[in-house]
Order: structure tokens, then sequence, then C-alpha cells
């Protein structure tokens, strides 16, 4: 298992230096490669299973924040022993597996009318509607992830999936700042509090190689310029 770590260690670091050689100064295209390389390595650090054979799978049907895998991923923020979510965010979850998101809105919006204290629920909801819409943080989607936060609040669930949801737009500060407002929150022995540090301190990683790149680059991205008559800079 730790063999199959270093090489996918090792992929990433091949894949950053193809990404030098490609984007050299283009600070968007580093920000946009960025972004999926910590979206990818999340995934794989929740829910890989690197220690298990490999096996055939199906097409992926749906990938979004409410598909499968993160489905799941979310559950097991959640997850309480013994303890099963409503039959509303049950039957939702068939439907975003399927990629109806419209139809899982509906249900879930069932669910917090009649538990309105469900914050799986409401966290589900602000998932399937972003969905819905794209990514596109509209009012109800952002109503539902503050009504997650409000209704559980020593979990960092809320706060890790909308973070999420910005770094699929590429809007690495702001999934930072929701990380990190989680993890301030959240009590020592939340549930995936561990988990979301660790990707806290990739993403920082990140964010400190684009910011080194920027502060050798000007205004629009490009080759720094030497001052008129080659006087020294500032």
């Amino acid at each position: 298992m730790i063999g199959t770590w270093i090489a996918v260690g090792g992929l990433a670091l091949v894949a950053l230096g193809a990404a030098l050689l490609v984007a050299r100064e283009s600070r968007r295209v580093w920000t946009l490669f960025a972004t999926a390389l910590v979206f990818a390595l999340a995934g794989y650090a929740w829910q890989g299973a690197p220690d298990l054979a490999g096996s055939p799978h199906q097409a992926v049907r749906d990938v979004s924040p409410t598909s499968d895998a993160l489905i799941d991923a979310r559950r097991r923020f959640y997850n309480v022993e013994g303890i099963l979510p409503s039959r509303f965010v049950v039957t939702a979850d068939g439907f975003s597996r399927r990629g109806q998101h419209q139809d899982a809105a509906g249900l879930l919006r069932n669910a917090v009318s009649e538990q309105p204290d469900d914050g799986e629920a409401w966290l589900a909801l602000a998932l399937a509607l972003a969905e819905h819409t794209r990514g596109t943080i509209t009012p109800p989607v952002a109503y539902a992830f503050q009504r997650a936060r409000e209704t559980s609040p020593d979990n960092v669930a809320p706060g890790y999936f909308q973070g999420l949801l910005a770094l699929r737009t590429g809007a690495l500060a702001e999934a930072r700042d929701l990380w990190a407002d989680a993890l301030a929150g959240a009590p020592e022995d939340a549930r995936g509090r561990d988990f979301v540090a660790q990707q806290l301190e990739r993403l920082d990683g990140v964010i400190g190689v684009l910011g080194d790149r920027a502060s050798q680059a000007g205004p629009q991205g490009g080759p720094m310029m030497p001052p008129p008559g080659g006087a020294p800079a500032p």
C-alpha cells in the first residue's frame, strides 16, 4: 500500500513537471491545473482503496458532488453507528446517483420541512441544488449550506463540500477560507476533521506555489519587465 501511495505521489510530481513545460508563465493555466490536481488527490485520499487489487468497473454515470463517490463521502461525515439518514435523504441519494438532481432536491425539501434540524438533509439539498444549477451558488444553494452549518455546527462537512464547489470554479482562496472556517468551528474529535485538515494543508501548498510564480510575473501574468532606464526596481 505504501508503494502505491509513493507511485501516486510520483505521478503527481510528473504531472506538475509537465505543467511547468506547458504552462510556463500562464497563471490561469496553472490555477486550473492545480485545482484539478488538488480535487483529484482529495477524492482519492478519501475514497481510494490503493491496497485492493484492480477490478473492472462500469462507466461513471455522473461526475458531480452528488455522484456515488461523494454521496458516500458525505455519509462518512454523518455516519453515526446505527443511525441512518431520513427516508427522504436515502431516496434522494438514489435520484442523485442517476443525475436526477431536480427530483432529488424536491424530496430533500420535504426532508427539511419534516425535520428542519436535519443537518445532513440540508447539506444534501445544497449539493443537489448546486448540481441542478451546474455549480452556480444561487441564493437557495447558499441558504441550504448555511442551514447545514447551523443545524450541525460541530460538523466540518458543510464547509468542506462548499469548498469543493469553489475548487471546481478555480476559486482556490475561497475554498481555503471555507475549509479553514470549518476547522476553526469544529471540535478536535469531529468526524472527518483530520481529513479536511490534510486537504487544507495540500491546498495551502498549491496556493503557495502559485503565489511564488505570480511574484515573478508582471501584472498580466507575463515576465516582469525592468523599469525604464534600467533603474533598479524599488
